[in-house]
C-alpha cells in the first residue's frame, strides 16, 4: 500500500512538471551575433593593476576571440593613486604656481597597459575633472561609505572646468601621448567617451556646459588622432524624463547646434552611449528583480536615437547595463542586492542579452555593446554581496555567462519557445507568475550553439522545467553530432555554493582555495557525447532548474 502511494506521488510530480518545447532553425539567420557582451567597467581604477585585478582582466580578455573592452571612472582625477570604494585617481594633470599645466601619465599608462598586455582594449572614459581645473575644487576628494548619506561624494571632481581651453588641451595631450606610446592603429580601435552620467550628480553643470565640455574634448581627440572614435553622453536610463531630455538635447547639439570650439554647426559623434538599469526590491522573504526597468531604458534610448536621422545608424553602447545601479552597494547593507552571488545574476544577464538584440532588431538600431559594470573589490570579505565578477580572486557564477557567450559565434538564428514570455509583457509587468524559458542560438562553421535559461524575477524556489530542444538545419548527411552541454546551476559553475558548503570561510585554507578556483570555471553538465541527427534535425531532452541556464554546443 505504501509503495503504491509513493508511485502515485511520483507520477503526480512528473505530471506537474512544466514542459517547454524550444525549436531552433539554424538555417534562418536573424543577423550577426555581435560580441555586445564583451564590455566591462568599474568605478575603482586603481584596483586594475592589483594581483586580483590583473588576474580578472586576463580572464575577461580570454572570454572571446573578439575584442573585449574595459571602461573605468576617475581616469583624470587628482590624487595619489590610492584605491577606495567608488573612488580612484591618477594625478594626470596638475598646475604649477603660475598655472602652467604638468601632465603625468604614469598611473594612466599603468591602467591601460594592464588592459593591453592582457589582450583587452580600453573603453576610455574622459573624466573626471582634475582639481587644478575644477571651477569649484574645494572640497575635492570624496568620502563614500556603504549605507551612509554620502553627501560629500559628488564634490570638486564633478564640476565644469574653469578653463575649457585647458580642458581641451589636456584631452589632446592624452591622446597624443597614447598614439606615441601605442601607435595610431591601436588607439584608433579604442573608444573615447566624454564623462559619465552628466544628467545627475556626476556633473555639476548645465546640459549646455556639458555640450561645451564635449566639444572641447572631441576637438582635442580629433586634433591628435582624426581616426579616433569619440562619443557620449553616457546618461542614466532614458526611461527617466530627465535623462531622456538630456540625451535628446545632446544629440540636437551634435546634429545642428553651434560648436563651442569652431563656431560651426554640429559636433563630431562616432558612437552614442547611455545606461540601462533594472530595479530589484525586497519582497518580504525574498528578492524581486526589476528587469522591466532595464528593458524600458533600452527601448526609450533606442527610440530617441532613431528620431535623429543623422545618427540612427551610429553604434550604440550601453556603457552601463546592469540589474541595478550601485556595484559598491553590498547586499550586506542593501538587502535588495542579494541576487549577486548566486545563479540569478547570470540568468538575468542571459535574458537581457537576448532582449537587447531583439529590441535592436525591432527598432533597427546599431547595438554595439552592453557593458557590465562589475569588477572586483580589494580587501573585502569573500562573497560580501558586491556586484562583482570575482571575489578575492575567485570567479563568481556570473562570470560564466560571459564564458558561455564567448563560445558562441557567427549568425544569430531563429528560435521559437513555448516558454517565452513576450518582450512587451516583460517590459510592462516583469516576469512574475511564470518563468521565462527561452534561448539564444547561433550558427558558425560546423557549430550550432544554443544558450537556454529558466528565469523569473522572483528569487524563490521552484520546480525545474522539462525542455525538449529541436535543432534543425544541419546538413542532411550529418548522421552524428557531438554535443557539449555546459551548465550554470546550484551544482555547476558555482563557487558560491561550494564556499557555503565549506562553512563560508573568510580565510580559506590552501586546499579550500584551490577547490574554489576549480569550482569557479564553466562546467559541463556531463561528458561530451555523440547524438543522432535524422534528416538534418536533432532532438535533445534535459531538465533545467529555475534560475539556471545551459549552453548546448553541437558540432559536426
Amino acid at each position: 500500500m505504501r509503495f503504491t502511494a509513493l508511485l502515485v506521488l511520483f507520477a503526480g510530480s512528473l505530471a506537474a512538471q512544466r514542459s517547454v518545447d524550444i525549436r531552433v532553425d539554424s538555417s534562418k539567420s536573424q543577423g550577426s551575433y555581435k560580441a555586445i557582451y564583451a564590455y566591462f567597467g568599474y568605478d575603482e581604477p586603481n584596483y586594475t593593476y592589483t594581483p586580483n585585478g590583473k588576474k580578472l582582466i586576463g580572464e575577461l580578455a580570454s572570454l572571446s576571440d573578439r575584442p573585449v573592452y574595459i571602461r573605468t571612472h576617475f581616469m583624470l582625477a587628482t590624487g595619489d593613486g590610492s584605491p577606495g570604494l567608488k573612488w580612484g585617481s591618477t594625478n594626470a594633470y596638475t598646475e604649477d604656481a603660475s598655472g602652467k599645466p604638468t601632465y603625468n601619465w604614469t598611473i594612466v599608462d599603468r591602467i591601460l597597459t594592464t588592459y593591453l598586455d592582457s589582450g583587452a582594449k580600453p573603453f576610455v572614459e574622459i573624466g573626471f575633472m582634475p582639481e587644478a581645473l575644477s571651477s569649484k575644487p574645494d572640497p575635492y576628494k570624496p568620502t563614500w561609505l556603504p549605507g551612509a548619506k554620502n553627501d560629500q561624494y559628488s564634490i570638486g571632481w564633478t564640476y565644469p572646468p574653469k578653463d575649457y581651453a585647458k580642458w581641451g588641451s589636456l584631452v589632446n595631450e592624452w591622446v597624443k601621448h597614447a598614439v606615441a606610446k601605442w601607435g595610431k592603429e591601436e588607439v584608433s580601435s579604442w573608444y573615447w567617451e566624454v564623462w559619465n552620467e552628466p544628467d545627475i550628480s556626476y556633473w555639476h553643470g548645465t546640459p549646455e556646459e556639458y555640450d561645451k565640455l564635449y566639444d572641447y574634448a572631441a576637438d582635442g581627440v580629433k586634433r591628435a588622432l582624426p581616426s579616433a572614435r569619440i562619443g557620449g553622453p553616457a546618461t542614466t536610463g532614458p526611461a527617466s524624463p530627465r535623462a531622456a531630455a538630456f540625451l535628446r538635447q545632446f544629440l540636437e547639439h551634435c546634429a545642428s547646434g553651434k560648436n563651442y570650439v569652431t563656431g560651426s554647426t554640429g559636433t563630431g559623434l562616432d558612437f552614442i552611449t547611455f545606461h540601462a538599469k533594472g530595479r530589484p526590491e525586497s519582497a518580504g522573504t525574498h528578492i524581486r528583480m526589476g528587469i522591466s526597468k532595464e528593458i524600458e531604458d533600452v527601448q526609450a534610448g533606442f527610440e530617441i536615437v532613431q528620431s535623429f536621422p543623422t545618427f540612427k545608424n551610429l553604434p550604440i553602447v550601453l556603457s552601463e547595463a546592469d540589474p541595478e545601479g550601485c556595484a559598491a552597494c553590498s547586499s550586506r547593507v542593501y538587502p535588495q542586492n542579494a541576487y549577486r552571488n548566486g545563479t540569478l545574476y547570470p540568468t538575468y544577464t542571459a535574458l537581457m542579452l537576448k532582449n537587447i538584440f531583439e529590441l535592436a532588431d525591432d527598432m533597427q538600431t546599431n547595438i554595439a555593446g552592453m557593458l557590465t559594470w562589475a569588477f572586483e573589490f580589494e580587501s573585502q570579505p569573500f562573497f560580501d554581496g558586491f556586484r562583482a565578477l570575482a571575489t578575492n580572486g575567485i570567479d563568481k557564477p556570473v562570470l560564466n555567462v560571459f564564458r558561455m557567450a564567448g563560445l558562441m559565434n557567427g549568425q544569430r538564428v531563429a528560435v521559437e519557445s513555448s516558454g517565452r514570455i513576450p518582450l512587451k509583457v516583460m517590459a510592462s509587468e516583469g516576469i512574475r507568475g511564470s518563468s521565462d524559458v527561452d534561448a539564444l542560438a547561433t550558427r558558425s562553421d560546423r557549430h550550432v550553439s544554443v544558450m537556454v535559461w529558466n528565469y523569473q524575477d522572483e528569487d524563490v524556489s521552484g520546480e525545474p522545467v522539462s525542455v525538449t530542444l529541436h535543432v534543425s538545419g544541419f546538413p542532411s548527411n550529418s548522421a552524428k553530432l557531438l554535443l557539449e552541454h555546459f551548465r550554470i546551476d546550484e551544482s555547476h559553475s558555482n563557487s558560491y555554493r561550494l564556499w557555503k558548503q565549506q562553512g563560508s570561510p573568510q580565510k580559506p585554507t590552501t586546499d579550500q582555495y584551490a577547490q574554489l578556483e576549480d569550482a569557479s570555471g564553466l562546467e559541463l553538465l556531463d561528458s561530451p557525447k555523440w547524438i543522432e541527427c535524422r534528416q538534418g534535425v536533432a532532438e535533445i531532452h534535459f531538465t533545467l532548474p529555475l534560475q539556471a541556464m545551459s549552453l548546448l554546443d553541437l558540432s559536426w
